[in-house]
């Protein structure tokens, strides 16, 4: 049998939906530090007293660590950052910022290095694969996929630009940062080319 559904009644979340694009071409402006809150947020907040966040995850493991390489937020010493959801803060592990050396650990892919931020999503497996044993490294992949949604559509409601990059080499980005989580996606962030 088949169901043929009404159109659906745009919300704003339909619109952002619409809107949602992957943005590689970036003005030379910073961000603000409101902006880049509510990406860090969208992306990994802590949505209530338990610890849960604005992402699913396999047994609330939460294996990822967002670190922020900043260039060009307002207010902000530029340098690499980590996000703390839990107090919902920002702190400064590096004072060096990697923009360049970013885009080129991503074959050359230079809209990173244009970005005033960059986001570095990465994962320490063994939160979730102590639990789900070999099976937690699926799990970990679709939580970086409901991080990498989140950070899209907030980007979208802030008339911002991102996009998901896959495509690095992964001992050099962890050698630039020096972390030891494994990286497994990079979303810079900037005010978008508007065409």
């Amino acid at each position: 049998m088949k169901l043929e559904l009404p159109e659906p009644i745009l919300t704003n979340f339909e619109e952002l939906l619409l809107k949602r694009r992957s943005i590689r071409e970036y003005l030379g402006e910073p961000l603000t530090i409101k902006e880049l809150s509510h990406i860090l947020f969208a992306a990994y907040g802590v949505t209530d007293d338990r610890g849960f966040k604005t992402v699913p995850s396999a047994g609330a493991t939460y294996p990822l660590e967002i670190y922020i390489n900043i260039r060009d937020v307002l207010g902000l010493e530029e340098g690499l950052y980590h996000y703390i959801p839990e107090e919902h803060s920002i702190e400064m592990i590096d004072d060096n910022e990697y923009s360049r050396e970013l885009a080129i650990a991503s074959l050359n892919q230079m809209f990173i290095a244009v970005a005033p931020i960059t986001l570095i999503i990465a994962a320490d497996y063994y939160r979730t694969i102590s639990v789900y044993g070999e099976r937690g490294f699926r799990y970990v992949h679709m939580e970086v996929g409901h991080v990498a949604q989140n950070v899209y559509l907030m980007a979208t409601a802030l008339n911002l630009g991102t996009v998901s990059v896959g495509a690095f080499y992964d001992d050099e980005i962890k050698r630039i940062l020096n972390i030891k989580e494994e990286p497994l996606l990079l979303m810079p962030v900037g005010r978008k080319v508007e065409k």
